[in-house]
């Protein structure tokens, strides 16, 4: 048991330092965050935290550069034209696993429909605002 202790934190300890130009870059852009908990990801840095009820993931690269936010979100919460491109897609049979709110830097919106069909069968379909279907990608 000793051994395995060890094993873990030799293993933690390699982990990268995130930038204080990463996290002064998080506290600027969302200062009302709560339960803030850092991954690195090795391309970027992700923040995962709570504000206004929902769940947050907030990518920024090494120089503290704002990527992407990826926002949980209900699958009523869909504007009606993405909706729209769902109910046309091929996976309209398959059964809704999460749904995702993605705001781009430069302003543009997408959302993420991950489906599943049994238990192996999972899929992320990524829609632009006018619901036409970007990516049809598999996911494990």
């Amino acid at each position: 048991m000793v051994g395995a202790f060890l094993i873990l934190q030799s293993a933690s300890a390699q982990l990268r330092k995130i930038p204080s130009e990463v996290t002064e870059a998080f506290k600027q852009k969302y200062s009302n965050a709560s339960n803030v908990e850092w991954k690195d990801r090795l391309t970027s840095y992700v923040a995962v935290f709570q504000s206004d009820g929902k769940t947050h993931s907030a990518y920024f690269d090494d120089d503290g550069t704002w990527k992407h936010t990826e926002t949980v979100i209900d699958q009523s919460e869909l504007p009606a034209a993405v909706n729209d491109g769902f109910r046309k897609s091929k996976y309209t049979e398959w059964n809704v696993d999460r749904v995702e709110r993605i705001d781009m830097a430069g302003g543009e919106v997408r959302y993420r429909v991950q489906v599943k069909k049994g238990d192996v069968r999972k899929k992320n379909l990524v829609f632009n605002s006018e619901g036409q279907m970007m990516k049809d990608k598999i996911t494990v």
